[in-house]
């Protein structure tokens, strides 16, 4: 039987486990500054614990850290590294380098269950739940996780729709006996389930960055079959109800496509709908994958739809896409056709 992973444990978990193995109460401070805050990957290496202690670790647990399988770099910088899950599953995470920083965007699901008709990660169908450990893995052991300074739940998955080992990650990522990350350089993104958003909200400090892409509810339905089950108009009362300002942000993703969501009456619309929400509308250019029939928006389009939206007086950015060659930009991650051993592409 497989070893328990000690690594995503987070503090008070630590706290349990050394009394449970009649260590001292500090040894799970010890145990943790190693884990998240030192570059070991073995239990040998923790020198200010006693051997004993490390040997009834090396006894009950398994460290928990794997590095990544491989790794693809983009004409701009951008890397896309691969991670292995059990049963021989991986996921993507996608380091973006910028010049005034740099980003992960970190995967919470094999897959997902979600198909927005815009994603390709949707037709990967959901196939598995990270843990904490397999989350907290693709920040640890990042080669550039000392450059890193911003950190985005936007990679593989519907982070609401796996949200305790969401939270227990931001826990390890925000806490000073873990990571010591402040939450506003953290951002998790969702479509929109309630009432796991709300549970959200309530629990974590971390920003918040909706997937909208039109206020349309018969267009979104056709976009995003979770408009079925979550109606924008119910995730937007909830995010009403909370006080967002500079130290936590709301912000919503539009994905700008071509004849569908770029006019001005879906300025007009946008409007009206976030009326009351201090927000940001981050416009995002929509990147093709085989077999889509969708076309993103000109540049054009999308300039004059961010400067409508300001003259309206709502704060709009248009987000830089990036990776597209190496598919790492937003929508296009997918691990359908890797399987263990393969050094091949997949074939998209």
């Amino acid at each position: 039987m497989a070893k328990e992973k000690l690594f995503g444990k987070k503090p008070d978990e630590l706290q349990l486990i050394v009394k449970e193995l009649g260590l001292p109460r500090y040894t799970a401070r010890q145990i943790a500054s190693w884990l998240y805050n030192k570059n070991v990957a073995s239990f040998n290496d923790m020198s200010d614990l006693s051997k004993p202690a490390r040997q009834l670790l090396k006894e009950n647990f398994e460290f928990g850290l794997s590095e990544h399988s491989r790794v693809m770099v983009s004409v701009d910088g951008t890397k896309k590294y691969l991670f292995p899950i059990a049963d021989d599953k991986f996921v993507e995470a996608v380091y973006i380098p910028e010049k005034k920083r740099n980003t992960l965007c970190v995967s919470t699901q094999v897959g997902c269950e979600m198909n927005c008709i815009f994603c390709m990660t949707g037709k990967q169908g959901f196939q598995a739940n990270l843990t904490a450990g397999d989350i907290l893995n693709q920040v640890r052991s990042l080669p550039e996780r000392d450059k890193l300074t911003n950190i985005v739940y936007m990679g593989m998955g519907e982070p609401m729709n796996n949200l305790q080992a969401v939270l227990d990650s931001l826990e390890i990522l925000t806490s000073d006996r873990g990571f010591n990350i402040s939450p506003k350089k953290i951002t998790v993104s969702t479509v929109g389930i309630l009432p796991a958003m709300k549970d959200f909200i309530d629990s974590s400090p971390c920003h918040l960055a909706v997937s909208l892409n039109t206020p349309f509810d018969e267009e979104r339905r056709r976009l995003m079959p979770v408009e079925n089950l979550y109606p924008l108009k119910n995730v937007l009362f909830t995010i009403k109800q909370y006080d967002f300002n500079r130290q936590r942000r709301v912000s919503f993703e539009y994905i700008m496509l071509k004849g569908l969501n770029d006019t001005e009456r879906h300025v007009k619309e946008l409007v009206r709908i976030l009326h009351g929400i201090k927000c940001r509308v981050n416009l995002v250019r929509f990147n093709p994958f085989p077999g889509t029939s969708l076309q993103g928006s000109d540049d054009q389009t999308i300039e004059h739809f961010k400067n409508m939206l300001k003259t309206k007086g709502i704060i709009a950015t248009i987000r830089a896409s990036r990776g597209q060659d190496i598919f790492a930009a937003c929508g296009l991650l997918s691990t359908k056709n890797y399987h263990h051993h393969s050094n091949t592409l997949p074939n998209l």
